[in-house]
């Protein structure tokens, strides 16, 4: 089973490539603050449908390039997104 993550694409600029940036709430061990940790992933994107902006899911898969181990599944609406 492939692990899927939704997130915003933050850039569009590389040719069948989008940056997805992916945000996960933790909270201090300690002090019980909670804060955000964003994370940035390399997707395919081989109809360059996808602009900056746009919420979606990724899906892992084999390593496509050097950096890209994620493909995007599909356009999520507001509604859809966790958290």
């Amino acid at each position: 089973m492939a692990r899927t993550l939704q997130g915003q694409v933050v850039s569009d600029k590389m040719s069948k490539t989008v940056v997805v940036a992916v945000g996960q709430v933790k909270e201090h061990p300690v002090y019980r603050k909670k804060f955000t940790i964003t994370k940035k992933y390399q997707a395919h994107d081989e109809a360059e449908a996808f602009k900056v902006g746009d919420l979606v899911e990724i899906t892992e898969s084999r390593p496509l390039s050097r950096h890209k181990r994620w493909v995007v599944a599909r356009k999520l609406t507001t509604e859809e997104l966790e958290g």
